[in-house]
Parts: C-alpha cells; structure tokens; sequence
C-alpha cells in the first residue's frame, strides 16, 4: 500500500509547563494567553509541505481554534472555525490527509484550562465529548483522530503546578472513553505508544488493535536493546499497525535513519508510514528548523521508495 508521509504543525502550544516557570520560558513550552502560530510562517510551511508532496498533515489543535462548544479555552488569536475549515480543504484539495490532535495526557492537556484540573470527573468527559465531536466536524470526518496521551509521569510533571498522574484501570478507563467517542463517529483513533514502555504487558492485554500505534524515538542508535526502539518490534510482533514518528528535535539525521530501520524491522501490511515531528511552535523564530524537519522527511522518503 502507498505509505503517509506526515508533518506534525502546532496550531496550539499550551501543553507542556502549565506556568511561566523561568527555567523554560527560553524553551517557548511555558504556558501564554495568546496564540504562538503566526499565520505567514503557517502559509509557508504549508506551501512547503505542499510543494514537496507530502500527503499527511497532522494539526495539533490545542487552543487554537475558537470552539463553539467552549470558547472558554480560546485564547488571543485563535482561529475561527471558517479560518481552520479554510485551511483544510486547501490541504485536502493539495491531496493531503489531514488529522485532526488534541492531546488529552494530562501532561499535554494545559490548552484544557480549567478543565485540565477535573480529570476524570463527570464535567471532564462531557468537555472531551463535546471536543471530539466538534473537531471531528470541523475535519469533515477525518480518517484518523490522535488522542495524544503520552509521558503521563510523574517524572514528566515534576516542575508543574499541578501535577496529574492517572495509574492502571483509570488510565485505561479514559483512553476506552476518548477512543470510542473518536470511534462512534467512523473515524479511527491514533495514539503515542510511550505507555508500553513502562507497562508492558498491560499495554499488550488492553490496547485494542483498532488504534493506530505512534511510538517514537529521536535518536541515531537503533539498537534493539534500547527500550524505545525495542518498541517498534514489540508492537510488530505483536501485529499492530504503526507510524512509527522521527524528529529533529535533538538529533538532526534521525528521521532518515528511523525510515530505514523501519523498511528493514516492520512489514508493510503493518507499516502505515511515518510521521516527522518539529516540536517547535510555528513562529519565525523556528522556521528554518521546521524547513530542515520537512527536508529530513523529504529524504526518509526518498530511501524509503528506493528499491
């Protein structure tokens, strides 16, 4: 089957520090009231990502968009709903796949505003349907919705506010939610795969095999005695379907090494393409990084497609 070639480009980016903490406001992950996506930086990238045929986009939305369902968590410069519609027929028009994500870890779940300290209560799941039905309409009914839900650690909340943890039957309990309220709407849920890390064998007996499976890995050593490569194998073996997920985050030449350790370790039947990820906000500031990301993806593909 033809592979996606996905780029992963932050609308939102409220979903990392929950408050100005010093230590990370040079990082630009501290919490703002105002939208970090400039609209010229987001066309040319968006022009790039089109130029270079690439067939998948996937818009992490966060508090971007002005929702009708909550404009509560809207902030300066969120998009209207025409705004973001406009874009993705352009994209679709492009031939592009477009996903819609809302990342509802409780590590990445700051867009949530106030709704982000009500984890697991009555009042979070109606938020979360209400979301999820109305992204999935803006998207004129995606193929794919990812949910996120990834480095749900201690260890990665450590310098927030307001640390939330979900353990065991709870944690499952809300992906079974979020996944079937993606589910009931036709459309096929998508998430991060870090949790197997630490929880292997309850990740193998309850993740169903519907969910699109995105471990990720950000090195240059492909080792199969590094846990988070061991991942790919694992999930391989174990018969679910993956885009496995690269980046330029810290390691320049990743993603062309992560497509062809990949070719090598995953079938194609189980092997849905790949998706390059920036982790930068779509400003002036990182644009040429989001250029290199998307030059990097560009290779991937090109080692990938060689016979």
């Amino acid at each position: 089957m033809g592979k996606y070639w996905g780029y992963l480009i932050h609308l939102g980016y409220n979903m990392w520090i929950d408050w100005d903490n010093p230590k990370y406001i040079s990082y630009d992950i501290t919490s703002t009231n105002y939208l970090r996506c400039e609209k010229d930086v987001w066309d040319k990238i968006i022009g790039k990502i089109i130029d270079e045929k690439i067939n998948m986009v996937v818009i992490d939305i966060g508090e971007g968009i002005k929702f009708e369902t909550h404009p509560e968590l809207a902030v300066e410069g969120s998009w209207s709903k025409e705004e973001i519609k406009k874009e993705i027929r352009k994209l679709k028009k492009s031939g592009i796949e477009v996903v819609p994500k809302l990342n509802f870890s409780t590590t990445h779940d700051n867009w949530l505003g106030k709704y982000s300290r009500m984890v697991s209560t009555d009042i979070y799941y109606g938020v979360c349907r209400d979301l999820i039905e109305e992204v999935i309409e803006i998207f004129d009914k995606p193929k794919f919705f990812h949910l996120g839900m990834d480095e749900e650690t201690y260890e990665h909340q450590k310098e927030f506010l307001y640390v939330v943890v979900r353990h065991s039957d709870l944690w499952w309990h809300d992906l079974y939610f979020l996944i079937n309220e993606v589910e009931k709407k036709n459309v096929r849920a998508w998430i991060w795969s870090d949790y197997l890390w630490r929880h292997r064998n309850e990740f193998f007996n309850k993740m169903p095999k519907s969910v699109l499976q995105s471990n990720w890995y950000y090195g240059e050593e492909f080792r199969d005695d590094i846990i988070y490569v061991r991942a790919f194998l694992e999930l391989e073996e174990k018969g679910y379907e993956q885009i496995p997920a690269g980046s330029n985050w810290s390691k320049e030449n990743n993603f062309p090494l992560l497509v062809n350790f990949s070719k090598k370790n995953i079938s194609d039947s189980h092997l849905y393409g790949f998706l390059q990820t920036v982790w930068r906000p779509t400003t002036k500031k990182y644009y040429e990084r989001h250029l290199k990301a998307i030059e990097l993806l560009k290779n991937g593909r090109e080692i990938y497609e060689k016979v």
